[in-house]
């Protein structure tokens, strides 16, 4: 029997070491690696919640957990300014998969005319693009451990279900919100692919990036479209400081919408995807409505 007991351990053991390490560059990638992934990876998640991954810079310690990394995954469409340098970086063995660079973007005018049309690299507010995802890390998986094919099918398949569901509740909660009021006032424009889906227009105070400065001009025209579409409230964002935003509200008359996550997953309620979209959906529409 302990004879038994010990080849039953040190199988236990061995399993585990042969999990497949995945680096992940966001809460939300971090959420579908584990899904589909289940017991057969290992997602060490480098962007931690409530973390602005326009910001975000690899320290020295996540260099070295790249290193261990046999899959690397990133949202892309630029999002994650530093992959040049993490390439020369980290692990040449690890594949680094640019997950939103494999399915259509939308693309929009900067504010600064000199870079004139940029990606909008927040994906993930489409559920669509979450399914497309999910198959993109199944696949990416499955290439690494043909043998566990079945097994990640069968979680993807499972991941894919919920996403379904969630997307009919969404539909189900925005039609609460009559077609004249959808207008949404948030922090940075991070909502455009939310909006194709469900017929909202976006007036982002910063561009597609935290990092982008609001003009004097960009202010000046929320408010007046505030007034004229009259848009009941203005949203703040998760990790953003949001003085202009109060400001804008002072000004427009708009009143403050609540709290949305739009760089990724948060804590409490707004951990999983699940959770996050449907947060971020129940804010707009009771808000709004």
């Amino acid at each position: 029997m302990k004879s038994l007991l010990l080849l039953l351990l040190a199988a236990a053991s061995l399993h585990a070491a042969d999990k497949i390490k995945v680096a992940s560059l966001s809460t939300i990638t971090t959420e579908i690696a584990n899904k589909v992934g289940g017991g057969r990876v290992d997602v060490i998640g480098l962007v931690k919640p409530g973390v602005d991954p326009h910001a975000f810079e690899p320290k020295p310690s996540d260099l070295d957990q790249l290193e261990k990394a046999r899959l690397v995954l990133a949202t892309g469409k630029h999002m994650e300014g530093y992959l040049t340098k993490l390439r020369e970086s980290a692990n040449a063995k690890a594949d680094l998969v640019q997950v939103g660079d494999k399915f259509p973007s939308l693309r929009m005018k900067a504010e600064d005319e000199n870079r004139g049309m940029i990606e909008d690299p927040h994906w993930w507010h489409s559920v669509d693009n979450m399914e497309r995802a999910a198959k993109i890390v199944r696949d990416e998986l499955v290439t690494i451990s043909p043998a566990d094919k079945d097994y990640f099918t069968k979680n993807a398949d499972a991941y894919l279900a919920e996403l379904d569901g969630l997307k009919k509740w969404i539909r189900a909660k925005i039609a609460e919100l009559p077609r004249d009021k959808r207008k949404l006032v948030t922090s940075h424009d991070a909502f455009q692919y939310f909006a194709k889906d469900h017929g909202f227009t976006i007036y982002g105070i910063e561009g597609v990036s935290t990092e982008d400065e609001p003009s004097n001009k960009r202010v000046s025209d929320i408010i007046d479209a505030i007034k004229t579409q009259r848009v009941k409230a203005v949203f703040f964002e998760s990790i953003e400081n949001p003085k202009v935003a109060k400001a804008i509200t002072r000004e427009s008359g708009a009143v403050i919408g609540g709290t949305l996550y739009a760089d990724g997953l948060g804590e409490g309620d707004a951990a999983t995807y699940d959770g996050m979209m449907r947060h971020n959906v129940t804010t707009i529409v009771d808000a709004l409505k």
